[in-house]
């Protein structure tokens, strides 16, 4: 199976390209294509659907293809953002084809989910760091979990002001999914190892 992977920024690729490769056994194979934020993705996504659904239907190459649409939450209605990108893939004809999957409420969650991870690619920050009263659940972050990150960071000694691409490619290396309490993380990988599995089930 190919999966191709639609996500709103250069961060989120930097991430699942060094991620994805953990689920990726028997020949599966996959890309990443960033956008330049939400409003970009979103407003784009039909015209890229219909693209896909055009090729699918002219090129059996593409018979085993799947699209996964990952955005982040920002504080919106996880359900109706789901929907939006389900309905925009059943306007193109494809709705069966799109998995549609919502970092909550942004990726660096999915990195506090991970605190192994994190400290692997920051040494100083604390290995109590999950322990501390809101951070425990990282999908419930007040204030905004890039933000959170941040703070964290700069207290144990590193410069203030992430780069979250600089953070995706030293953090991601170092995730192992089945050890990650983000839920909204372990959806999307569930969903990717649903497809994958489906497809090994068809050979």
């Amino acid at each position: 199976m190919h999966l191709e992977v639609l996500v709103e920024e250069p961060s989120a690729k930097a991430a699942l390209d060094r991620l994805l490769p953990k689920a990726m056994v028997n020949r599966h194979t996959f890309t990443v294509h960033a956008f330049t934020g939400k409003s970009n993705l979103m407003g784009n996504l039909l015209s890229r659907l219909r693209g896909y659904a055009s090729r699918f239907r002219n090129d059996p190459v593409t018979a085993d293809w799947r699209i996964v649409v990952l955005i982040d939450e920002d504080r919106q209605n996880c359900l109706e953002l789901k929907q939006a990108i389900l309905d925009a893939g059943r306007a193109a004809g494809i709705e069966q084809r799109v998995l549609a999957r919502v970092a909550v409420e942004e990726l660096e969650a999915w990195y506090l989910g991970d605190l192994a991870a994190i400290r692997a690619a920051y040494p100083g920050v604390p290995a109590t760091l999950n322990k501390k009263r809101g951070l425990r659940d990282p999908d419930s972050v007040a204030g905004g979990t890039w933000e959170a990150l941040d703070r964290v960071l700069k207290k144990a000694g590193y410069p203030a002001g992430l780069r979250k691409i600089a953070a995706a490619e030293a953090i991601a290396p170092y995730m192992e999914p089945g050890r990650n309490t983000s839920h909204s993380f372990q959806v999307f990988w569930q969903g990717v190892e649903r497809l994958l599995g489906e497809a090994e089930v068809q050979r």
